[in-house]
C-alpha cells in the first residue's frame, strides 16, 4: 500500500511544551569541568568562567530549561560545599564518574548564572540519597527567599543581594538505584516527608517532582501514584536507548552495521510503548492530568570512545543519533498532553550530547541539529496528523518507515516533522493538507542526511551531517508530497502566501 498522510489544520490536540526540549548536565566526565566552566582565568574564551562558545550555541537552539547537578551526582551532591571564595570549597572523589577530584568551582551561584546567561530555566535536583531533609530544605531557602533568615544573610554574604527564581525542583534521583536502592513504599514516604519542606517562599512558586520508575517499572509508579501523587506536580521516567545486548558491551558509536542501525532506532521507538503504559497508571490516580510525566534521562549510550575514562561516557555522535532525536520528540508531541518536560542526556561531551569540546575547540552534533530544527514546535500548537508511512524491514523484524508530527505557531505557520529510518531507501510521502482556507501555500523545508550510517562530524570535519534546504517536494493544491532521503530528518514549514 502507498504511502498516504492526512493533516487536519482544525483538529487542535494541546500546546507542545517547551520544556520537553530540555536538557541535562551532570558532573560528570567534561559535561561541566571543560565543556561548560573553564573558569575566568582560562585562555579559552569565557564570561566570568563559563565559556562563550558553548553559550552561543545553546542559546541558539532556545534552550528552554536545564537540570543540574545530576543524575547520580545528585544524591553525594551536599550544595554547601559549593558556595563561597572557591579556593575555600571542598574537594572531593566523583565516587559514581571516573574517580577524580570535584572542586566544586562551579556551584549553585555558577549554575544560576549560566541560567542567566541562557534564559533558561532552572531545574534543580535535591539530596535524598545521603541528604537531610534540612539541607535540602535550606537550599531552597538560600536560593529563593529575599526575607530575613540565615540561608537569605548567608546568600547575600557570597554576593547575591536579591533571591533567584526557582521554578523546577527534583525531590532526590533514582532513588530505586544509585539514589539509596530504595523500594518504592519506602521512597513514597520519605518523598511525601522532604517534599513538606521544599517551600514557596515570596512570589516564587516551585513545580515539586517526584523521581519516578526506571524503564518499565510499572509498579514504582503505581505505588508513587497511589501514596503521592497528591504531594507531587510531576513524576519522572528514565529511559536509555541500548543497542548492545549487555551493559558491559553496549555496542559502539561509530562503527557499527545495519543490524545494530536498525535494533537502536526499534529501540528507540520503544518509548512509545513506555510512556502509554506509565501513562494509563497516572490516568488512573490522576483523569484529570494535572500530574506531568517528565523523562528528565533519554538518549543513546554506547561504549566509551577508545582510550577514554570510562567513567566519562564520552562518546560520539552520529546520523543515528539524530534518528533518535527525532523520533524520539515526536512520540513526545504525541503524549503532550502528559508529558510536560524531558531532558537528554546530556548537554556536552557525555552520552547524546548535543555538543562536544576539546580544549578551545567546539564541534555541533547531528543531534544539536535536531534540536535546531524541531525547536519550531516549542509552545506549539499540536496538529493532527494521520501518517502511513510503510515499515521498515531487517531480519524479520518491522518498525515504521517514516514517523511524523506537526504543530502550528502563534503566527499560523504549519510545521512538519518527518523522520526516515530506512538507511538505505527514500520514502515518498504524500501529505493531504485540510483545513487551510483556500489560502495558497508557500512550502520550505530543511534536511538532515548522510551518506553513510555512522556519519559524524569531527573538530577536523565539523560539517559532515549539517542541515540543508529540502527542495525534494512537489505542491499541487492542497497537497504535497515529500521524498525523503534514506536515514533523514526533514522539517517542512507551511505557511500562507503573501
Amino acid at each position: 500500500m502507498a504511502n498516504r498522510a492526512v493533516l487536519n489544520i482544525d483538529l487542535r490536540r494541546g500546546t507542545i511544551n517547551r520544556n520537553i526540549y530540555g536538557h541535562f548536565s551532570e558532573h560528570l566526565g567534561r559535561c561541566i569541568y571543560e565543556g561548560i566552566w573553564v573558569g575566568e582565568d582560562s585562555p579559552i574564551p569565557n564570561t566570568n568562567g563559563i565559556r562563550n562558545d558553548v553559550v552561543q550555541a545553546l542559546k541558539q537552539i532556545n534552550i528552554p530549561v536545564l537540570r543540574w547537578p545530576g543524575g547520580c551526582f545528585a544524591d553525594e551532591y551536599h550544595w554547601k560545599d559549593g558556595i563561597g571564595p572557591r579556593e575555600e570549597r571542598k574537594r572531593m572523589i566523583n565516587t559514581h564518574w571516573g574517580g577524580v577530584v570535584e572542586n566544586n568551582h562551579f556551584g549553585t551561584h555558577e549554575f544560576m548564572m549560566l541560567c542567566d546567561m541562557l534564559g533558561c530555566e532552572p531545574y534543580i535536583n535535591g539530596n535524598v540519597g545521603s541528604g537531610t531533609v534540612q539541607e535540602m530544605s535550606e537550599w531552597v531557602e538560600y536560593l529563593t527567599f529575599g526575607g530575613v533568615s540565615p540561608m537569605s544573610e548567608l546568600r547575600q554574604a557570597n554576593g547575591r543581594k536579591e533571591p533567584w527564581k526557582v521554578a523546577y525542583f527534583g525531590v532526590g534521583n533514582e532513588n530505586w538505584g544509585c539514589g539509596g536502592n530504595m523500594r518504592p513504599e519506602y521512597y513514597a514516604d520519605l518523598y511525601r516527608r522532604y517534599q513538606t519542606y521544599v517551600r514557596n517562599y515570596d512570589d516564587n512558586k516551585i513545580h515539586r517532582i517526584a523521581c519516578g520508575p526506571n524503564v518499565d517499572d510499572y509498579n514504582w509508579t503505581e505505588v508513587l501514584m497511589r501514596e503521592a501523587s497528591r504531594f507531587m506536580d510531576s513524576l519522572t521516567l528514565h529511559y536509555y536507548t541500548v543497542p548492545g545486548d549487555t551493559w558491559e558491551d553496549k555496542g559502539p558509536a561509530t562503527g557499527f552495521d545495519t543490524s545494530e542501525w536498525f535494533t537502536t532506532l526499534e529501540k528507540a521507538l520503544r518509548m512509545d510503548e513506555l510512556i502509554t503504559k506509565h501513562s494509563v497508571i497516572m490516568d488512573k490516580y490522576d483523569p484529570e492530568k494535572r500530574v506531568g510525566l517528565i523523562v528528565d534521562e533519554w538518549g543513546t549510550w554506547y561504549n566509551v570512545e577508545p582510550g577514554t575514562n570510562p567513567g566519562f561516557l564520552y562518546q560520539q555522535n552520529s546520523i543515528r543519533d539524530a534518528l533518535v532525536a527525532g523520533l524520539t520528540f515526536n512520540i513526545f508531541h504525541k503524549h503532550n498532553e502528559r508529558v510536560r518536560m524531558a531532558n537528554i542526556a546530556q548537554t556536552v561531551n557525555v552520552l547524546q550530547s548535543v555538543i562536544l569540546t576539546e580544549g578551545e575547540k567546539m564541534v555541533l552534533t547531528p543531534t544539536y541539529h535536531v534540536f535546531d530544527m524541531f525547536k519550531v514546535h516549542q509552545d506549539a500548537e499540536r496538529i493532527e496528523l494521520e501518517l502511513d508511512g510503510g515499515t521498515y524491514s531487517y531480519d524479520g523484524r518491522e518498525i515504521p518507515a517514516v514517523t511524523g508530527s506537526a504543530s502550528i505557531n502563534a503566527d499560523g505557520v504549519v510545521h512538519i516533522s518527518l523522520c526516515n529510518t530506512n538507511h538505505a531507501e527514500k520514502a515518498v510521502v504524500p501529505l493531504d493538507v485540510r483545513g487551510w482556507d483556500g489560502q495558497s501555500m508557500e512550502v520550505t523545508g530543511t534536511v538532515l542526511a548522510a551518506d553513510t550510517i555512522d556519519a559524524h562530524n569531527t573538530f577536523d570535519a565539523p560539517d559532515t551531517v549539517a542541515p540543508q534546504a529540502f527542495h525534494g517536494f512537489t505542491v499541487e493544491g492542497g497537497r504535497v508530497t515529500a521524498e525523503l532521503p534514506p536515514m533523514s530528518v526533514t522539517v517542512l514549514a507551511l505557511s500562507p502566501k503573501a
